[in-house]
C-alpha cells in the first residue's frame, strides 16, 4: 500500500488553513520554524489551537515584528464585509509597482533571492519560487503588464512567503506525492478589492482555480484565497471523492471567520491508500495510461507499440476514435505496473506526437496462466492453459507455432489447431 492525503476545503482553502492542517496532522513545529527562519524574513509564527462551530483546529497567524501585523488580506472592513481568514489578494498586495506611498514593496526577484539563500531543499527552492513566479504570472495578466513590473507589498509579501514556504516545506517533510483534493467550496456573493466590487472567486483567485473542480455552496463570503487556490492547484495531482483508504492521520486548520453553523476549517486526512477493492481479492493494482493523437503516421503505431511492450507495458492497444473537428484519431491505451509508469509516459512522449498523457489507478484479476507442449504431425506445439482456483478454464495453441508447423509439413493451419487441441485433451484425460 502506498501513502496518500485527502485535501478537503467543504470550507474553502487559504495558505494559512492548509499549513495550520498539516500542524495538526504531526508537522514538527519546531521544524518549521527553523526552516521559516532560514528565510530572513522578520515575522513571528504565532500558531493556537481555536475552536470553530465546535470543531477544533490549528490556527496560523503571522506577525510582523515591529507592530505592523498582517490583515486580512483584500478586505474592506466595513459592517458588510467582515474580516474572514487570511486573503492573499493578488488584486490588493500583488500589483504593478508605481513606487508612490511610503510602504515598502518586495519584488518577485527579491523574494525568489530569499527562498534560494534559505535552508530550504533545491526542490523545495524551485517549487516555492515556481509558485510565486505562477502568482505573478497570473496578476500580470490580470493587469496587463510585465512580470517583472509585478510587485508586492511588504506585508502582504512576508505573509504570503510564510504561507507558501511553510506549506512546501510541509509537504516535503510528509513527502507523500498521491494528493487528491475535493471540489473546493468558493463561497458565494461579492468581495471589494482595491479595483471594485467583484463576484467570488475574485479574479486572480478565479484564475489561479482553472482546471480545479469547484463549487457555490455558500455562506455569502470569500472561502477560497489566491494563495490557497495556488497551493491546492500546485499539489493536487487528482480530484474527486476521498479514496479507500485507511487513515492514519487527521489535521484541521483554521480561518479566522467562526460561521454559525459551518465550521471554517480546512482538513486533511492522511493514510494508506487501498489498493484493490474489498470486493474483489484476487484483484491487483495496475495504471491505465491514455492520449488521443490524429497527427502521426499510421506507420508509427507499430513501432511505439514494440516500444511500449519493451519498457515493461502488460497490454498495449489502439481504438479509433473522432476527435475535435471532425478529425479521425487514435486513442492509445497502456497498461502497466505501477512502477514502470514514468517509464512508459517517456515513451509515449518520445515516440509518438502527443503533447499530454492521462493516467490513472486501477484494478484487473486475472488467470493463472501455464505453458504444456505436444506433439502434432509436424512438429511441437505449445498450448496455453489458463484456469482459477484449480479449475482450467481455457485451452489455447500457440498460434505462431501452429503457423510454423503448417508452414513446413504442407499442412491447413486449422487442421494443426485442431490436432494440438485434440493431443492436449487426449494426454489431459489420461492424467486424471
Amino acid at each position: 500500500m502506498r501513502q496518500v492525503m485527502y485535501v478537503d476545503g467543504f470550507s474553502g482553502a487559504a495558505g494559512d488553513m492548509l499549513l495550520g492542517a498539516l500542524i495538526d496532522a504531526g508537522l514538527p513545529v519546531d521544524r518549521l520554524r527553523e526552516a521559516l527562519g532560514s528565510l530572513g524574513v522578520d515575522h513571528e509564527l504565532g500558531i493556537t489551537r481555536v475552536v470553530r462551530a465546535g470543531v477544533t483546529a490549528m490556527k496560523v497567524d503571522v506577525r510582523v515584528r515591529g507592530g505592523v501585523e498582517p490583515e486580512p488580506h483584500g478586505h474592506q472592513h466595513s459592517p458588510d464585509h467582515a474580516p474572514g481568514h487570511h486573503h492573499h489578494h493578488p488584486e490588493d498586495l500583488v500589483r504593478p509597482h508605481d513606487h508612490q506611498g511610503d510602504d515598502r514593496h518586495r519584488s518577485l526577484a527579491e523574494i525568489a533571492h530569499l527562498i534560494r539563500h534559505s535552508a530550504l531543499s533545491t526542490a523545495g527552492k524551485e517549487k516555492a519560487i515556481a509558485l510565486f513566479g505562477r502568482l505573478g504570472e497570473t496578476e500580470a495578466a490580470i493587469h496587463g503588464v510585465a512580470i517583472d513590473k509585478i510587485h508586492l507589498h511588504e506585508v502582504g509579501a512576508i505573509d504570503s512567503i510564510i504561507d507558501i514556504v511553510g506549506v512546501v516545506y510541509a509537504m516535503e517533510w510528509f513527502g507523500i506525492d498521491d494528493i487528491v483534493v475535493a471540489p473546493l467550496n468558493v463561497g458565494g456573493g461579492t468581495i471589494d478589492i482595491a479595483h471594485g466590487r467583484f463576484p467570488v472567486p475574485a479574479p486572480a483567485t478565479a484564475a489561479l482555480l482553472r482546471g480545479v473542480p469547484t463549487y457555490n455552496g455558500g455562506p455569502d463570503v470569500e472561502l477560497v484565497t489566491p494563495t490557497g487556490a495556488l497551493l491546492v492547484a500546485a499539489y493536487a495531482r487528482s480530484y474527486g471523492a476521498q479514496p479507500p483508504m485507511v487513515v492514519e492521520r487527521i489535521g484541521y486548520g483554521a480561518g479566522t471567520r467562526d460561521f454559525p453553523r459551518i465550521p471554517n476549517v480546512l482538513r486533511v486526512l492522511m493514510g494508506e491508500r487501498v489498493e484493490r477493492p474489498v470486493e474483489t481479492p484476487d484483484a491487483e493494482t495496475v495504471f491505465r495510461l491514455e492520449c488521443e493523437i490524429d497527427d502521426m503516421s499510421p506507420q508509427l503505431f507499430g513501432p511505439a507499440r514494440d516500444q511500449l511492450f519493451g519498457a515493461g507495458a502488460l497490454d498495449v492497444f489502439f481504438t479509433a476514435v473522432q476527435m475535435k473537428k471532425g478529425r479521425p484519431g487514435t486513442l492509445v491505451t497502456v497498461l502497466a505496473p505501477e512502477d514502470r509508469r514514468a517509464a512508459l509516459c517517456d515513451v509515449l512522449f518520445r515516440e509518438t506526437t502527443t503533447l499530454g498523457v492521462r493516467y490513472d489507478r486501477t484494478w484487473r484479476e486475472t488467470l493463472e496462466r501455464r505453458w504444456d507442449t505436444v506433439e502434432v504431425e509436424g512438429g511441437r506445439v505449445r498450448i496455453k492453459v489458463a484456469g482459477r482456483r484449480g479449475q482450467t478454464l481455457n485451452v489455447a495453441p500457440e498460434f505462431d507455432d501452429c503457423l510454423r508447423v503448417a508452414e513446413t509439413s504442407g499442412r491447413p493451419l486449422k487442421d494443426v489447431q485442431a490436432e494440438a487441441l485434440r493431443v492436449w485433451h487426449a494426454v489431459a484425460r489420461q492424467s486424471r
